[in-house]
């Protein structure tokens, strides 16, 4: 553990930054039914729930770039940016039908609402769809800043979309906390400074404890406990 992410976690964060899908929604019906669209438009067959889920995590850009793969019909270049811009108006339709909430997201929110915690999401999914889901929801009140992958010039593991949403929470990096559930969240916070903590249930394909997170919890649910056990052990 760094002495940065050990600050963060001796005492209750000042801000906690969430990603969205696999940490707070459970998106991947929905990424499935507008990947699968696109690939129908180019006589291509479906792919399964499992393949998608394993392609969610590095931004709509890379998982039209694995799904066609997977198909057996690779793209790069000028056809994969023509996919790109295909799948725009598809992934926009297809945000909220299917998802749902993570096992105690609205509780946690809450409980580090009330407490006076500042709250933003961070996300590779498209600024103007996780506005959507947050929505849907009913989430955006408990958030300051909404970061989404088209926001910033280099998306999650980079630190951008972290940094960012810090600076307009207006809080330190060693302050700060990043709840996630894959590889990217936990290298975007290392990158950024902060402590993070990986929720189970997500879509990473590498157990959670091989990622070096400072704390990894079983649902949401579980997190304002962790860390006000980590508080109280300080």
């Amino acid at each position: 553990m760094t002495g940065i992410a050990a600050t963060a976690l001796l005492c209750m964060p000042k801000a906690i930054l969430f990603d969205l899908d696999g940490t707070l929604v459970d998106s991947a019906p929905d990424i499935a039914a507008a990947t699968n669209e696109l690939l129908a438009t180019r006589s291509l067959p479906p792919l399964s729930l499992p393949e998608i889920k394993a392609m969610i995590g590095d931004g709509v850009r890379k998982l039209i770039e694995r799904a066609f793969a997977a198909s057996g019909n690779p793209l790069s270049g000028l056809e994969l940016d023509k996919a790109h811009e295909a799948m725009k108006p598809i992934y926009l339709r297809h945000v909220t039908g299917l998802a749902t909430l993570m096992p105690g997201v609205r509780e946690a929110l809450v409980h580090f609402h009330m407490a006076g915690t500042a709250m933003g999401v961070v996300t590779n999914k498209p600024q103007l769809a996780a506005r959507e889901v947050l929505l849907h929801f009913g989430l955006t009140e408990f958030f300051g800043v909404i970061v989404g992958g088209d926001a910033v010039s280099h998306q999650k593991p980079a630190p951008d979309g972290l940094l960012l949403a810090l600076d307009r929470l207006h809080a330190e990096p060693g302050d700060a906390l990043m709840v996630g559930d894959s590889v990217a969240d936990a290298g975007a916070a290392r990158a950024a400074g902060v402590a993070v903590a990986l929720v189970r249930g997500g879509y990473t394909q590498v157990p959670l404890e091989e990622l070096g997170a400072d704390l990894v919890c079983d649902s949401m649910l579980d997190l304002p406990a962790a860390l006000q056990e980590r508080q109280d052990a300080a």
